[in-house]
């Protein structure tokens, strides 16, 4: 350990940290200016020097602009000291069920001669800090220990930070990588216990908790405008220090990180491959995997270890990442805990709660999946509600089931209904399997009837469904882009603004006493304890995207009812078609071509290889 890098990073931030304290000094200074003046004013009128009407005024004055002054001063001093910091949510991990965890950090700051830690939670993320709960609003702190308690007329030592670890970590890294990642993040709590550091970052954070007071909607007029003042003052002050504790949390970190050279520094370098490793699982879990269950009112239960499973399915595929498997022989580092399964499902559902929104506890609509019967209970009915979907929205575009009208009812919908529609007409063969003539016909021969008649040519009830889509221009609006609109045929437009238009009517719904019939990806949240997610995973997906969703879909139920193809789970890829076993990987460009081109001939070939008839029915509850 160079103790030279060390004490230079702890002295530059505490110069820093006294730099943020002056910017405290000056407001203070300024606050208490006008009362400076009020008492000379009066100093000089009790020893008969300031006398007359004039100055009679002015200690007036200045002495009613002294008391206003203090007492929004006073106000501002008491919100700032008062308001709740903000926190991350977190799992906490009670020493009690994790015992083998505190006494690894515990020796780990011994070594590095550093307070350790107060308390350890688990977060649904790739990353890990010290996160400081002393202010009273987050409840009181641990009782220290005997010794930690100064004698009479000295100040009790600091309570240490919250050490907040990435719950991917535990699962995914051995015991020692995990220690070696921790370490520097734990010897931070030596120049956290500074006393200037700690003032300057309780200053720091109560200026941003102030700020989000005075952000706070639906108050009365009066209150806002107060609250306009105090968030101004605020933002003033964070604007003078944010440069100083930027610099503050640099240098802390630079002695941190000097500090920890020490303890396993080979062990460090493999350690950080294995963080962004973990990191790249994680966010293919959570988007590919994750995402869709929540959407179905699912959320797995077990996401960390299948984190652990998305990433030895990675070093199955790729062949630079072959030696991490090897790794899997060692002891994992959630070993360390007393319940790992407990601990999992309750990083899973607070990952579900911050990544989508969902309620943060279990209920009617929301319940947990586990992995084994995630192909049927999410791959599955996902699959059968998007096509049931996407049937309505050809019935209310008035599609018929079949382009013949001679061709009986097929008795359920199918396929080739959407195929028949979707491909472009000079691209669509006809009920002899030919493509269709563009040339004249001949006069005596009867013309067929168009793809798309009305419903009933004379006058009718209103329907009870809105159009979806009336005319080519807004049905291409909404896309978002033009090159999404570009690449599309008008009857792909109009299907994908009917999509996004029913799943908005659905969002939108709210299920009170089964007044509204809630699809599979309704907010079921509008009356429970959640709201907006504070972390979404990906953007609202386009028109086109959920065309080729709905698409897709389809064709999997029609593979899963005629071919004897089964929903899987590709840790990886998400939910996914299983065709004799195999993984079936080529449809995505097929189903492009269907819907940006109107040529299903691709397609149609890949179904015929397969042994998939688009003509049956599928089911579609």
């Amino acid at each position: 350990m160079t103790g030279i890098g060390v004490e230079a990073g702890a002295q530059a931030a505490r110069s820093r940290a006294l730099a943020v304290l002056r910017v405290r000094g000056r407001a203070l200074g300024v606050a208490v200016l006008p009362a400076g003046a009020a008492v000379i004013l009066l100093t000089g009128a009790s020893t008969g020097h300031f006398v007359g009407p004039g100055w009679d005024t002015a200690r007036w004055v200045v002495g009613v602009l002294a008391v206003l002054v203090l007492l929004a001063a006073a106000a501002i001093a008491v919100v700032v000291a008062r308001a709740r910091p903000a926190t991350t949510p977190t799992v906490p991990i009670p020493e009690g069920s994790a015992p083998d965890l505190y006494r690894m950090v515990r020796d780990l700051a011994d070594r590095l001669d550093v307070p350790a830690p107060s308390a350890i939670a688990l977060t649904p993320d790739c990353d890990s800090w010290l996160e400081d709960r002393t202010h009273a609003a987050h409840g009181p702190p641990p009782r220290p220990a005997p010794d930690e308690i100064a004698g009479p007329g000295r100040r009790r030592t600091p309570v240490a930070p919250v050490l907040v670890i990435g719950s991917p970590f535990l699962w995914w890294m051995r015991v020692g990588e995990l220690r070696a990642v921790l370490a520097p993040v734990i010897a931070g709590t030596g120049p956290s216990a500074h006393p200037d550091i700690a003032a300057a970052r309780r200053f720091v954070r109560g200026l941003d908790a102030a700020v989000a007071v005075a952000s706070t909607p639906g108050r009365c007029p009066l209150t806002r405008g107060l609250c306009a003042a105090l968030g101004w003052t605020a933002r003033l002050l964070l604007r003078g220090c944010r440069e100083h504790a930027t610099q503050m949390e640099r240098g802390v970190a630079a002695a941190a990180a000097e500090r920890a050279q020490a303890v396993d520094y080979g062990l460090r370098i493999v350690a950080q491959e294995q963080v962004g490793l973990a990191y790249a699982g994680w966010d293919r879990l959570l988007t590919r995997v994750a995402l869709p269950a929540w959407r179905m009112g699912r959320w797995p239960s077990r996401l960390d270890a299948g984190v652990v499973a998305a990433l030895t399915e990675l070093s199955r595929r790729d062949r630079l990442a072959e030696g991490f498997a090897s790794r899997l022989g060692e002891r994992p580092a959630c070993d360390l805990l007393e319940e790992p399964g407990a601990v999992d499902e309750a990083t899973s559902l607070l990952a579900a709660h911050l990544f989508h929104g969902g309620p943060a506890e279990s209920r009617s609509g929301w319940a947990p999946v586990d992995w084994q019967a995630y192909p049927e209970e999410v791959v599955d009915r996902t699959w059968r509600a998007d096509a049931a979907r996407l049937h309505r929205v050809l019935d209310a575009l008035g599609v018929r089931p079949s382009l013949d009208p001679g061709v009986p009812d097929p008795g359920g919908p199918t396929l080739a209904r959407v195929l028949d529609h979707l491909a472009e007409p000079a691209a669509t063969p006809d009920h002899t399997g030919h493509a269709g003539d563009t040339g004249p016909q001949d006069p005596d021969t009867p013309t067929a009837a168009p793809l798309n008649p009305p419903a009933d040519p004379g006058p009718a009830a209103p329907p009870a469904t809105a159009p979806l889509a009336t005319s080519e221009p807004d049905a291409r609006s909404a896309y978002d882009d033009e090159e999404d609109a570009d690449r599309a045929t008008e009857r792909s437009a109009a299907l994908a603004a009917g999509l996004s238009a029913e799943l908005a009517r659905e969002e939108a719904a709210v299920p009170d006493g089964g007044a509204a019939r809630p699809g599979p990806e309704t907010t079921l949240w509008t009356a429970c304890d959640c709201v907006l997610p504070p972390f979404p995973l990906q953007p609202q997906r386009t028109a086109r995207e959920l065309l080729t969703d709905h698409v897709k879909a389809m064709v999997c139920c029609a593979a899963v009812d005629t071919a004897g193809a089964l929903p899987g789970l590709d840790w990886l890829d998400g939910p996914s078609l299983l065709l004799g076993g195999e993984r079936a990987a080529d449809l995505t460009p097929r189903v492009l071509s269907l819907i940006e081109e109107g040529d299903p001939g691709p397609l149609r070939d890949w179904l015929a290889a397969s042994g998939i008839r688009p003509e049956k029915p599928v089911r579609l509850v």
